[in-house]
């Protein structure tokens, strides 16, 4: 079977972390949207329906068109592998999928289906994502058993452990939802975890770090401080003390010693944060809303952002006070200037940091870094 992820032309919302990727390659609860497809459908083949610019490192094919915005369940992957030549599958007024043509609606019906509207939707809607995730991929499985140095609060069953994790030390509770410890994870003595909680594998909690759901922390992170319902993409980097609250960052980043960011304004109002749409700060309906920085960025220590800030791919923040709430790509900000990161210089500093994790910055990156800094 052959799949196309469609942006369904909403690339920008989903900005900055879509800048280097298509929405299907965004991380929520446990994985990616392809992850979970490959995982619900047998020797699928997939490709994505993207930006132009993304196209040669995310590549389109000729298959089934998938609404990229849509969390797959088992009983969405069976309506798909269910759909004829000219059918249109269609959640309420949402489409979903069609084979060929769009000639005949068949309706979906299952009011557990989530689908994404905005990037805050990420974190907003983690909680129940990761329950789905846990519920699916948990299902027939074992879990290692919690060593008699840590200290469980609530029911055990919510509570996942692979083979390899190392865990000592630790506090977990279950209460409020499930936890689950990747492959070769490491959870230090003294952290405080609760649920609902996806750390991904590979990924480390350093010494005494708190984390309240529901978060992911995705592949190879190194986490510490104090963390509240946000998402790590994957191999990024927040090692010290530090407040980070609905946020949402991405890959390869890194944010320094006491980083702090606010998550709520001091007059309780709604939160405006800046748009790649309008390309101006828009209002939401949102209280909480914290920091989302795209790939390859980084702060320094003692930086501090303000409420729903957004920082844009390959840009350093190394600043004394808080920075402007909108930071766009390839930008170089200290207290005494505004620079532009120079594009040799982020690729060699790109390419040393993967390195680092063994994993090549690719002719495809460049490409896209090349684009980026352009425009």
């Amino acid at each position: 079977m052959k799949l196309l992820l469609s942006d369904n032309q909403m690339h920008l919302r989903f900005a900055p972390l879509t800048l280097t990727r298509p929405i299907a390659e965004l991380r929520t609860g446990f994985f990616t949207n392809t992850e979970r497809w490959k995982q619900l459908l047998m020797e699928v083949e997939i490709g994505f329906e993207t930006e132009s610019y993304l196209a040669k490192k995310f590549p389109a094919i000729s298959g089934i068109w998938i609404n990229a915005l849509c969390i797959p369940t088992p009983a969405l992957a069976k309506a798909i592998q269910a759909l004829k030549s000219g059918q249109a599958l269609y959640y309420k007024d949402t489409l979903i999928a069609y084979l060929h043509d769009q000639i005949e609606r068949i309706d979906f019906m299952d009011s557990a289906l989530i689908i994404l509207k905005n990037r805050w939707d990420l974190y907003l809607k983690n909680e129940a994502i990761i329950k789905q995730d846990f519920l699916s991929y948990t299902q027939g499985k074992t879990s290692a058993k919690l060593s008699e140095s840590n200290r469980l609060i609530g029911p055990i069953d919510q509570l996942f452990i692979e083979e390899g994790a190392r865990v000592e030390g630790a506090m977990f509770n279950t209460c409020s939802g499930p936890i689950y410890i990747g492959k070769d994870a490491e959870v230090m003595e003294g952290s405080m975890l609760r649920g609902p909680l996806a750390l991904c594998p590979g990924a480390v909690l350093k010494m005494g770090t708190k984390i309240y759901g529901a978060t992911t922390i995705g592949p190879e992170c190194r986490i510490g401080g104090e963390v509240s319902n946000s998402i790590f993409q994957g191999f990024s980097n927040k090692g010290h003390d530090g407040f980070l609250g609905n946020a949402l960052i991405g890959e390869w980043c890194n944010l320094g010693a006491d980083t702090n960011c606010s998550n709520l304004k001091n007059n309780y109002g709604k939160v405006s944060t800046y748009s790649y749409e309008t390309q101006n700060q828009e209002l939401t309906n949102e209280l909480f809303m914290g920091l989302t920085m795209g790939d390859h960025s980084k702060s320094a220590i003692n930086v501090q952002f303000n409420t729903a800030s957004v920082v844009g791919v390959s840009s350093n923040l190394f600043c004394s006070g808080f920075p402007d709430k909108f930071t766009p790509s390839f930008n170089w900000i200290s207290d005494e200037s505004r620079e532009s990161y120079q594009l040799d210089k982020a690729i060699e500093a790109a390419t040393a940091m993967m390195a680092r994790r063994n994993i090549i910055f690719s002719s495809e990156d460049r490409q896209i870094f090349e684009f980026l800094a352009k425009n």
